[in-house]
């Protein structure tokens, strides 16, 4: 008869989750015997803050901690100065060692949403420039003897390069190497990581293999995405990052498509799968308007990372905005960059037909953003993300990358 840790246990390799290696019930044999594993996640800190797409992975991660193993959240502020490859079809801009350490200041912050960093099984942090950035030229050349270059060529998007002329540097090439002895220098038991990562994390299994003769599991986690393959992400513009306040996160959530009520309910939230399949069938039988589901979500969402008193007032003013302001369905998506100016902007996009116009609209007291109940007031005025109206009757949605 099964206990309900070993329930607790399936479950846990159940939610989420893309696929095990070398099986779920190797994981479960190490975890149903009261084994206390060491399971990490790695992030390289490319962006400024992290999103609901980092948030999956963390959400599984804290569940291993809170069945009592012992958790790292790995920063790869080495490996971001290189940039992952993964689906990428030209190579990627190269940070610095300073933009990479700017751009996780808030990670801890962002990540104690989920995890926890204090208490007697603690959360701990690391970083892998800690023993990639010692590795002198006889290292690197030992660690790459571990791996063929037929192996690292049976990567999609390296093969997608080649067949289209464009170049693979040599650094690129090196990447999978460097995350896979990221599990050898901690000596892990297991990795966590989205399932586009697969190649990466087999990689470390592979060498934990060669260099340790241990058996390293590997959990891949499902990505957000809708039952078309859309994924939430930048180019979508739809990316609720968790620094974004209550109003913008409820807002970007409402933006994303149908299709990703499903899977955002059991990736992003706590509702309880056996209620998420009474949902999923709802809307198969079209019982409930999807905007309501949709409302619900990101109503869910928010209060983990805001809490609920913020999260009913990010409704209360979606409901007023949108609802009350008969925004059109079609209105226009705006793209646009970090710190651009909201007149460029406009400019750009046809919104307004010269500066001037900008100037006298604002002065007017005629632009406002309503994710942000902001009325604009300075003809500097940065972009920000959410939905502007312009008059009574003129309304864009920007969103920034």
């Amino acid at each position: 008869m099964e206990t309900n840790n070993n329930i607790k246990n399936n479950e846990l390799l159940t939610r989420g989750i893309a696929a095990t290696y070398p099986s779920k019930d190797f994981i479960l044999s190490k975890m149903n015997k009261g084994e206390k594993l060491t399971i990490y996640l790695g992030i390289d800190p490319t962006g400024p803050t992290l999103h609901l797409g980092h948030a999956i992975p963390i959400k599984i991660l804290r569940d291993f901690q809170k069945a009592g193993h012992k958790v790292i959240l790995l920063m790869g502020d080495f490996t971001a100065m290189i940039g992952d490859p993964t689906d990428k079809a030209a190579v990627r801009k190269q940070l610095t060692h300073k933009e990479v350490m700017v751009n996780l200041k808030n990670y801890k912050k962002q990540a104690s949403a989920l995890l926890s960093f204090s208490g007697k099984n603690a959360a701990v942090i690391k970083f892998n420039s800690k023993w990639l950035s010692k590795m002198n030229f006889e290292d690197v050349l030992s660690l790459a003897s571990q791996m063929t270059v037929q192996q690292m060529l049976e990567r999609d998007m390296f093969d997608k390069r080649i067949k289209e002329g464009k170049p693979i540097y040599i650094n690129e090439f090196m990447y999978p190497l460097m995350q896979a002895y990221d599990s050898v220098a901690m000596n892990v038991d297991g990795e966590i990581g989205g399932n586009d990562q697969t190649f990466n994390m087999l990689c470390g299994r592979d060498l934990m293999k060669t260099m340790k003769n241990k058996e390293k599991f590997v959990v891949t986690v499902k990505l957000l995405e809708d039952n078309t393959g859309k994924k939430m992400g930048k180019t979508e513009g739809n990316m609720a990052a968790l620094s974004d306040s209550e109003f913008e996160m409820y807002g970007k959530i409402m933006s994303w498509t149908d299709g990703l009520i499903v899977s955002g309910f059991e990736l992003c939230t706590n509702v309880p799968m056996s209620e998420i399949e009474n949902i999923k069938k709802d809307i198969l039988s079209e019982k409930v308007n999807p905007r309501d589901l949709k409302m619900r979500l990101a109503r869910e969402i928010v209060s983990i990372y805001h809490g609920e008193k913020k999260s009913k007032q990010a409704e209360e003013n979606f409901i007023n905005t949108f609802q009350k302001n008969e925004i059109p369905d079609d209105i226009e998506n705006i793209t646009v960059g970090i710190k651009e100016l909201l007149v460029d902007t406009f400019l750009t996009n046809k919104i307004v037909s010269s500066k001037g116009e900008f100037r006298r609209l604002v002065d007017g007291g005629a632009i406002t953003n309503l994710d942000l109940d902001k009325k604009i007031t300075s003809h500097t005025e940065v972009s920000e993300a959410g939905v502007y109206r312009i008059g009574k009757k003129r309304f864009c949605k920007i969103n920034i990358i």
